[in-house]
């Protein structure tokens, strides 16, 4: 059934219209002699087969053959006045759109120079405004198949975050460092944006990023290296960890007392200084071998037991520690702070009657 359309026209009521298409599907049919109807801050652009064609600018228009040249020549000056032609028409608004909305849809992961890789979210706002109505309908609605407006935002928000992603990579700096940065970062994807949005008829007045922040798991891993950093090395940041997770449980309520400290103390020192030797021995070169295969071993630590309680046995896990510090197994903090808790142990037992 011939849908002929003697008068067109659009009006936006919400005034958040990006483009509108007359008819909705498919083609219309349209006479010469009918009125097109373009309001302030319209264009109108007639489209067939695949092409933007003629546009008209704000204002009340009669088509007739000289007003549509370029219709009439794809289609031919075969038919009669009153014989309708086939095309469809974009009433485009040319208004500034302000406060549109962009963000990450889901996190996406970047290079962190400090941590590798990281996955940050962001979001903002910018705003646009349509400058070449034919080009814009030539490269949106023929090259991208789009005329909705959530499906044009969907590809203008594509646009920014693709770039802002390119961008964090050129800048080489860690989401550390990037709420220094925001200004600078917002200026480059306003910059790389802009190039693209007008290689589709369109100018970008203006892109804010109002927030730029790490996921939960990277704002752990953030905090994991600022401990290391805070501490200096590996090795002594395997140790603080044992001695983070001591006073955790010696902290925990019924946690079994002396002996359930007693206990962990031995795996959580074990552990640590485990950690830091292989560490250490991965980050050294390996030693030259002695001169003198003969030559005698460093004395080994001797041997305590796991949870002292007499005053000898205390006095050996005293000596113990020497032997650790000695060895370099414990840190001047760490043997310090145990060396004077079972020091006091001791003194306490021997004042006992």
């Amino acid at each position: 059934m011939a849908r002929i359309f003697d008068v067109i026209e659009y009006v936006d009521e919400g005034r958040q219209e990006i483009v509108n298409r007359i008819p909705e599907r498919g083609s219309g049919d349209f006479r010469i002699g009918s009125q097109l109807i373009v309001r302030e801050s319209q264009a109108a652009v007639f489209y067939r087969d695949g092409k933007a064609l003629d546009t008209f600018g704000p204002g009340r228009h009669t088509l007739t053959t000289a007003n549509i040249p370029y219709v009439v020549d794809l289609i031919g000056k075969a038919f009669s006045n009153q014989t309708p032609f086939k095309a469809e028409v974009y009433f485009v608004t040319l208004r500034e759109l302000t406060d549109m909305k962009w963000g990450t849809p889901n996190p996406i992961t970047i290079p962190d120079p400090i941590l590798g890789m990281a996955r940050v979210t962001s979001f903002g706002s910018y705003a646009f405004q349509v400058t070449d109505p034919q080009l814009f309908v030539a490269k949106i609605v023929g090259t991208q198949g789009l005329f909705r407006t959530r499906d044009i935002e969907s590809f203008f928000r594509s646009i920014i975050l693709t770039k802002m992603t390119d961008l964090i990579g050129e800048m080489k700096k860690s989401v550390i460092q990037m709420a220094a940065f925001v200004e600078e970062l917002a200026a480059g994807v306003r910059a790389k944006v802009a190039e693209e949005f007008a290689a589709r008829g369109v100018s970008l007045t203006s892109l804010y990023i109002e927030s730029i922040a790490p996921t939960e798991e990277t704002a752990k891993a953030i905090d994991a290296r600022a401990s290391m950093g805070a501490i200096g090395d590996m090795g002594a940041y395997m140790q603080y960890q044992a001695a983070q997770a001591l006073r955790e449980t010696a902290q925990k309520p019924g946690g079994g007392g002396a002996a359930a400290t007693g206990v962990e103390l031995g795996a959580g020192l074990g552990l640590g200084a485990a950690m830091a030797q292989m560490v250490t021995q991965a980050v050294r070169p390996p030693a030259a071998a002695p001169a003198d295969p003969a030559a005698p071993a460093a004395p080994a630590a001797p041997a305590t037991p796991a949870n002292p309680t007499t005053p000898a046995e205390i006095q050996a896990f005293l000596d113990n520690l020497d032997m650790r510090l000695a060895n370099g197994e414990l840190s001047e903090t760490v043997y310090q702070r145990l060396y004077d808790k079972w020091e006091q142990r001791l003194k306490n037992l021997s004042q006992t009657p």
